[in-house]
């Protein structure tokens, strides 16, 4: 709650008018200032009245790719019995406000109100609270309140279609290559016989020392994974357009069309990023949709990288200013079969280390016809 200008100064007014009236004999002008500081009084309790509001809202559908629709249903009824709601109120949306006509809201009715959701950039739009403002017949106090909760829509990055993803080291048992090679079933670790397990996969000492039947579990070692790593350092992005990195904005449209393409060959895959949260994640677009540019290592993430082993292709996606930082990423060339690192602004195909990939592209649309040149996935 604040007074306005208007308050502000009739209360300054007023409490002149009782002073002079007051010290100089003049009732009339102690009663005008009186006056005024009841009209303030009044103002303050009219304005400090809560409005009992019940706030509803849908957001459907709340992950959509950039400069797709996504819109807002905001239903708000008036709780009340006897008083209508005389109010304005604004529902946020990202950066911006929309409001929302509850002016008049009689008791036990409701309105509804639709509104697009700006999704022409990529990133994460919290929709709400609504917020609510009162203000007294005159003008001299006004008080604002949120009500309801809020909601979140995920603007992924576009995706890109690409016709086919690295096959690995090796090649899966599930029919995309017919040479598999043998000896790729391995083991992995001991567990306890369930009904329905063969009998021909327990290990007879174990059970035998253990008193219980225990059976062996097997790892397909020839399953191909990929791993993406998005170059998220401000360092590698150093150019800017209306607030955005368009190289950046490039490698997460990248960066999503090979997890995509990925899935739906069926091929495991892992998106990890140079900084912040280095940990893998488990919705890889709704982590594209967060990712910022920051500060970190690219060496730090080819360390860690070497330990992990993660996978046996890394798909490292980056900007101009990480030219001369593929060699950190070549060096995986030893844990990790095949390298392919794509630089986007480039405008030449940076010098490529020894058994890597290394596409140039302007855009994630460039990008996958690149990738789709490639001869050997």
């Amino acid at each position: 709650m604040r007074p306005t200008a208007r308050g502000v100064g009739l209360a300054v007014a007023g409490v002149a008018l009782v002073g002079v009236g007051w010290r100089f004999g003049y009732a009339e002008l102690a009663a005008l200032g009186g006056a005024a500081l009841v009209a303030i009084a009044f103002a303050v309790v009219h304005a400090a009245w809560r409005p009992r509001l019940s706030v509803s809202r849908q957001v459907e559908p709340d992950r959509v790719g950039r400069g797709e629709p996504a819109g807002v249903t905001l239903t708000v009824r008036n709780s009340a019995r006897l008083r209508a709601a005389n109010l304005l109120a604004h529902d946020r949306c990202g950066p911006a406000t929309v409001p929302v006509p509850v002016l008049r809201l009689r008791p036990g009715r409701d309105t509804t109100v639709d509104y697009p959701v700006p999704t022409t950039r990529r990133g994460v739009v919290t929709v709400g609270p609504l917020r609510v403002s009162r203000r007294d017949p005159l003008g001299l106090v006004t008080a604002a309140r949120s009500h309801g909760g809020t909601g979140t829509v995920w603007v992924h990055p576009r995706i890109h279609p690409l016709t086919a993803v690295p096959a690995g080291a090796m090649r899966s048992l599930d029919g995309r290559v017919d040479s598999v090679p043998h000896g790729t079933i391995t083991f992995d670790s001991l567990r306890e016989y369930v009904v329905g397990d063969e009998l021909r996969r327990v290990h007879w000492r174990t059970s035998a020392r253990i008193g219980e039947l225990m059976v062996r579990e097997q790892l397909d070692t020839s399953l191909p994974q990929l791993v993406v790593l998005l170059d998220n350092r401000a360092a590698a992005h150093p150019d800017r357009t209306g607030g955005e990195a368009p190289t950046f904005e490039a490698a997460c449209e990248a960066a999503a069309s090979v997890v995509t393409a990925a899935v739906r060959a069926d091929v495991d895959v892992t998106l990890l990023l140079v900084a912040g949260d280095t940990t893998p994640a488990t919705r890889p677009l709704d982590r594209l949709a967060e990712a910022a540019l920051t500060t970190g290592d690219l060496q730090a993430a080819t360390d860690r990288l070497r330990q992990q082993r993660a996978g046996d292709t890394v798909i490292f996606l980056t900007g101009t200013g990480a030219r001369g930082d593929l060699g950190l990423v070549g060096a995986l060339r030893g844990p990790y079969a095949a390298i392919v690192a794509a630089v986007f602004g480039a405008g030449t195909t940076p010098a490529a280390v020894e058994g890597m990939v290394v596409l140039d592209a302007a855009d994630g649309e460039a990008f996958a016809a690149a990738w789709d040149g490639v001869r050997g996935w």
